[in-house]
């Protein structure tokens, strides 16, 4: 539970991801909550097969992108480290998107004018955060200025989202 609770502070930026040392358990675990609250917040807002199959290729994408970024930094020894920081904060990130599609579909139900509204400031309010997460977390492995780190990890969100986004829209 402490390795839990050092991993989300990292979603505070209170916690160096270097100092972390995940358990092949641990970073199994993370991996399947990863498919369990991503197939939830597709299914909440597709059906179940076609979140399923987005959830699988943002997976492929991510280990793709990490491995890919590690195999360019001659550094491949520290990929569970940085993709289990990435998948934890990821992981929080997709529980206060479940979240806020509870709250967009209760403001619905009362018929909430600007529920719209709400649910895009939600939305930009959680993909920045986790831009400055992803970025926050390279930064500190790769001793990165803030400018590059930024421009890296809306490099892996658009790998790791907008792609698999394209692939199912096809």
């Amino acid at each position: 539970m402490s390795l839990l609770t050092s991993y989300l502070k990292l979603c505070w930026f209170k916690s160096d991801p270097t100092d972390l040392m995940p358990s092949r358990a641990f970073s199994r675990h993370c991996i399947i909550f990863y498919f369990i609250s991503g197939i939830i917040v597709e299914g909440l807002i597709a059906d179940f097969a076609d979140g399923s199959l987005e959830v699988s290729l943002r997976a492929v994408m991510a280990f793709s992108s990490v491995a890919t970024f590690l195999f360019f930094h001659k550094n491949l020894m520290l990929f569970q480290r940085v993709f289990t920081a990435i998948f934890v904060c990821e992981n929080f990130i997709m529980v206060l998107a479940i979240l806020c599609e509870v709250l967009d579909f209760w403001l619905v139900t009362i018929h909430y004018e600007y529920h719209d509204f709400v649910g895009i400031g939600l939305a930009v309010f959680l993909v920045s955060w986790y831009l400055a997460i992803v970025a926050y977390i390279l930064r500190r492995f790769f001793q990165y200025n803030v400018g590059r780190s930024l421009s890296l990890a809306f490099s892996y969100f658009i790998l790791t989202y907008g792609i698999p986004m394209l692939f199912m829209d096809i």
